[in-house]
């Protein structure tokens, strides 16, 4: 087989590469990145590389020796801004066009943006590469006053970090809660009150007039007048798949590049894995996209071996987790259409498990790693059980998945 191209030097990218070379590619790979450093693991970004708790060579996937030693060709700070289908080849901004038999997009995502009066003043931050974190970095370590526009993952773990580094902490959300679209309210309630007693200040559903300062932000203020000191802001409303190479290139795209669940685009040469992706979900009977690590690196692993010529489809169940303070959050399946939540206790945490009509579709743990992992098996074995036996923590869920 001829050239195989990746495109994005992210996760997927990066899984996407060691899975090939498992496996025993001999052909030339060629992995093309818009930024300097390697792939990377995304994860560490907002919490213990944020701390300075672990260092750059900690969050490579791999170190930049692996790609030498191993024969792929790394092209780093390098835009690939056409895809030529016919001509089989991708062109990019160092001026190369480099050939491919088969292509693997791998363009992630990027954040969204906030329109706002205000919104470019200095010491404003997107939460998204390693090059922000360093910036975030040494901007919170001459800083008091942080300021975080949107209440998800990255938000509250930035939050906990910030806090306990003894810094102000104000998150705004137009939401009612934090967490809305993932998780149900009671934990919401949970991780909020947390915070809360880490001395963080929530705003909700908080319509803000403007971003305030002479050159650099100052404050954040809102349409009732109220002005929150700010030293440092950052935003986390959600990311944009980036499909638009995907797109300008003819391949079907609707909310990320549309695939099978071989990760196979409308062009039979051309694979695309992470969060650019919009693929089958058979647990859940629709098509969808995730923003997750665990989706990037398990989709990669499948377009792996579908470019090796074994043929295996992309059937996990989607699972996430969030670390903040000393709690750890983890969900497998989507919580969303149930009837019924039971809560189990546990010394450490609990957890709280969605049926419909009996079965078990979804999980959410609060550290209780040990029951998230049984968990993942009863969602993915749709196991029916009648919520008195859920309830009583006596009744051993290993039982269940037998």
């Amino acid at each position: 087989m001829g050239n195989i191209v990746i495109i994005g030097a992210g996760q997927a990218a990066g899984q996407c590469v060691a899975t090939l070379k498992k496996l025993g590619c001999t052909s030339k790979i060629i992995l093309i990145g818009d930024e300097s450093h390697p792939p990377y693991q995304r994860p560490p970004l907002s919490k213990s590389f944020l701390e300075g708790k672990v260092g750059l060579e900690r969050v490579y996937m791999k170190n930049r020796d692996f790609y030498e030693e191993n024969e792929v060709e790394l092209y780093s700070d390098t835009l690939v801004y056409e895809i030529d289908r016919e001509e089989k080849k991708v062109r990019t901004s160092c001026g190369k066009e480099i050939e491919f038999e088969k292509l693997v997009i791998a363009t992630g995502s990027r954040a969204r943006e906030l329109e706002i009066e205000g919104k470019q003043l200095g010491n404003i931050y997107y939460l998204r590469t390693i090059d922000d974190v360093e910036k975030i970095k040494e901007q919170m370590s001459v800083s008091q006053n942080l300021s975080i526009i949107g209440a998800g993952y990255i938000g509250l773990e930035v939050a906990a970090v910030a806090s306990e580094l003894g810094m102000n902490v104000s998150i705004f959300e137009m939401a009612e809660r934090s967490m809305n679209r993932t998780v149900d309210k009671k934990i919401s309630e949970h991780f909020e009150d947390l915070h809360k007693r880490n001395g963080v200040n929530f705003y909700f559903q908080s319509n803000i007039e403007k971003l305030q300062g002479e050159t650099s932000i100052d404050g954040v203020k809102l349409d009732d007048g109220t002005l929150i000191p700010t030293d440092i802001l950052i935003i986390g409303i959600g990311i944009i798949p980036n499909q638009e190479l995907a797109e300008n290139a003819g391949l079907d795209c609707n909310n990320g590049i549309l695939v099978n669940d071989k990760g196979i685009t409308s062009d039979q040469s051309i694979f695309a894995c992470g969060d650019c992706t919009n693929h089958p979900n058979k647990f859940l009977n629709k098509n969808i996209r995730l923003e997750s690590v665990q989706n990037a690196l398990e989709q990669s692993k499948v377009v792996a071996a579908n470019l090796m010529g074994q043929e295996e489809n992309y059937e996990v169940i989607p699972w996430f987790w969030s670390d903040q303070y000393n709690q750890k959050l983890q969900i497998v399946g989507i919580p969303e259409e149930y009837d019924e939540v039971v809560k189990r206790e546990s010394l450490e945490g609990f957890s709280l498990f969605y049926l419909r009509n009996g079965t078990i579709i979804s999980v959410t743990t609060v550290n209780n790693p040990k029951e998230f992992l049984l968990s993942k098996k009863l969602v993915e074995k749709k196991v029916k059980i009648s919520s008195d036996i859920l309830r009583n923590t006596s009744n051993d869920l290993n039982e269940l998945v037998k």
